[in-house]
């Protein structure tokens, strides 16, 4: 039962205090569907769209424990809203808060495919998967009016170059025709994150995300056409949706994915006065109960921060999930492996291009 006034359509509840600061466009469609079908009147904050323009677009990733070396994001802040959302954070770095400001203002680098080129062009670059999102989602709603994911999906195709994409959004499917040319050369690869079969639990984690038949569907079609496809149960909540582990990878197994990864939440940063909020707001009568069982899994705090633990948490509760995410992948993926993406056909695209002068 909610208590208290609800921002609806919104994850975050509050603008909290940017750490680095003491401080239009509105796009009306199918993420605000549960907004209209239950009668309710969503935020009527406007998401703004700010162009801002990077020297460069590709990240070299230093963290050792997030399965990736290079990453890329077309976008700042994420109008899906997801209330755990770890990429809060980095929009503080922007002058924006963590809460609200990241949902609203959304930070758009429309020069990002011509950066994304400049670099697969040197000839001092070696291939590498580059992952899309790795920290905003880059099928978010922006993704319907600017399009830059597509035209960097352009750019990999060109060069024969690795891309792995990272989503919770079904307009990937949009861009069918590009993943299915870069999946015949084995160089695609999708995570679309699913972190509950509840339309009710998703509704006020993520709020304007697709719904999860929507996800389902897209875990379907993609590993129909040959992309192959990991599903992200991340985070993990105890309490929320760690109940859910067994039905969720049976599912999404069903519908065609190779593999599922893992996440237990940490609330790290501002994310920990964000989610306290939201949670106090939203599920009153288990707020206390969620927030000890987080701490349970970081050593008494909501945050972990050390290098191969604070993704996987420790004590009971944290080994009690891992054990189900192993008996997980021995029931529904025991005869299932995600392939090793292809970096060879882009040194010989430019080997290729450089017999031509």
């Amino acid at each position: 039962m909610f208590k208290g006034e609800i921002s609806k359509g919104r994850g975050a509840q509050l603008n909290v205090r940017n750490r680095f600061f003491e401080l239009s466009h509105e796009m009306r469609d199918d993420f605000l569907e549960f907004c209209e079908k239950e009668g309710e009147i969503a935020d009527k904050n406007k998401t703004l769209y700010l162009n801002v323009f990077p020297k460069t677009i590709v990240n070299k990733v230093k963290s050792p424990d997030v399965g990736m070396a290079y990453s890329m994001n077309m976008y700042q802040g994420c109008e899906h809203g997801c209330i755990y959302c770890y990429a809060r954070n980095s929009h503080e770095f922007w002058g924006y808060s963590a809460g609200l400001d990241f949902e609203r203002r959304i930070l758009v680098k429309k020069t990002a495919p011509k950066l994304l080129e400049d670099l697969l062009k040197k000839k001092s670059w070696k291939a590498h998967p580059i992952v899309m999102s790795g920290n905003t989602d880059c099928y978010q709603p922006a993704e319907k009016k600017f399009q830059l994911t597509r035209q960097c999906l352009e750019v990999f195709l060109k060069y024969k170059h690795p891309t792995a994409i990272i989503t919770k959004n079904a307009l990937i499917l949009r861009d069918l025709d590009l993943l299915k040319q870069l999946a015949k050369d084995n160089l695609i690869s999708v995570n679309v994150s699913i972190t509950s079969l509840s339309e009710d639990t998703r509704r006020i984690l993520e709020p304007r995300t697709a719904t999860i038949k929507r996800r389902l569907k897209t875990v379907k079609e993609l590993s129909d056409n040959g992309i192959p496809v990991n599903v992200m149960l991340a985070p993990i909540i105890p309490s929320i949706n760690s109940h859910e582990i067994l039905p969720l990878a049976k599912a999404v197994s069903e519908a065609g994915a190779l593999s599922v990864a893992y996440t237990i939440v940490r609330l790290n940063g501002a994310i920990g006065e964000i989610f306290t909020d939201w949670i106090r707001k939203t599920l009153p009568d288990r707020a206390d109960k969620v927030l000890h069982q987080i701490e349970n899994c970081h050593g008494g705090t909501l945050n972990e921060s050390v290098f191969g633990l604070r993704m996987r948490g420790e004590g009971q509760i944290a080994k009690h999930i891992n054990d189900l995410m192993q008996l997980a992948r021995l029931k529904y993926f025991k005869n299932k492996t995600m392939p090793k993406l292809n970096t060879e056909l882009h040194k010989q695209y430019k080997d290729g291009q450089l017999k031509l002068f």
